[in-house]
């Protein structure tokens, strides 16, 4: 029987798919992020903006502890995922990975076969008792993804014979084919050209209805065109949080401003 009685913190967070409380980075003697507060919703796309090294990946690294592959890093606070600490000596970073999915800057196949990317996930995390099951994880997620009428009859060729729009969309499928609850993107579309940048975000529009994305994003068009919410880095600090339109209409802080209106960055 699961315990359901729950602290006051995580009552609060229960809220949100995702709060962050008193969170500091540091990399060795570096102090990268300095005393984050944020809470991010379900079902909703979230923008993180800041100019270059202002701790937004940095951050987005600590949702699913990819900071903790980093000898030197140090991530303080508290991150609660459904109300539970991310950071408890009892979470398995694996799990959570499987929960908390990531797609990054650069589209990275694996060197396998279209369906083995997708299905690689599924495999180790046993969510699959045999091919047929298999088969229609790896459809799902392609769908999801956008890419299945484009990939459905060369399954079994390479995904790094791809454009590199449409390898991100199967590393959006890998990602998602785990059954994540949260999906992580590190700048998806910077090494996207136009048209494969508009198919990304479209697909970025229709996963808010079964996930939670944060996106990092260097373009603020992009942050106004997908998210609900944005927040604003600055020199490791999160200075702004706010529904996307406020941010962009009418910052309260001066740093925000300026940075919109192009005068830091």
């Amino acid at each position: 029987m699961r315990d359901n009685t729950q602290t006051p913190e995580a009552q609060v967070a229960q809220k949100s798919k995702i709060s962050a409380t008193g969170v500091q980075v540091h990399y060795g003697d570096t102090h990268a992020i300095k005393d984050v507060n944020v809470e991010i919703e379900d079902k909703t796309v979230t923008a993180f903006i800041g100019p270059s090294g202002c701790g937004k990946s940095t951050f987005l690294r600590c949702i699913n502890r990819m900071n903790d592959t980093i000898d030197i890093c140090r991530v303080q606070g508290k991150i609660l995922l459904d109300g539970e600490d991310i950071y408890d000596p009892k979470v398995d970073p694996v799990q959570l990975r499987a929960k908390v999915g990531m797609v990054f800057q650069k589209p990275n196949p694996f060197p396998k076969s279209i369906y083995d990317n997708v299905a690689y996930g599924p495999r180790i995390h046993g969510l699959a008792r045999n091919k047929a099951e298999l088969d229609e994880i790896v459809e799902r997620a392609l769908r999801r993804g956008a890419i299945w009428d484009e990939v459905k009859d060369r399954l079994a060729a390479p995904g790094t014979g791809l454009s590199g729009g449409q390898q991100q969309r199967l590393c959006i499928a890998r990602a998602v084919a785990t059954e994540p609850e949260v999906l992580l993107m590190d700048e998806p579309c910077s090494a996207l050209d136009p048209i494969a940048t508009a198919q990304v975000e479209e697909l970025i529009d229709e996963l808010r209805q079964n996930y939670s994305v944060v996106i990092v994003t260097h373009s603020m068009q992009q942050a106004a065109r997908v998210s609900q919410r944005t927040a604003f880095f600055h020199l490791g600090n999160l200075v702004e949080f706010g529904d996307t339109d406020k941010i962009f209409t009418t910052p309260e802080d001066p740093r925000t401003e300026s940075y919109i209106t192009g005068r830091i960055g």
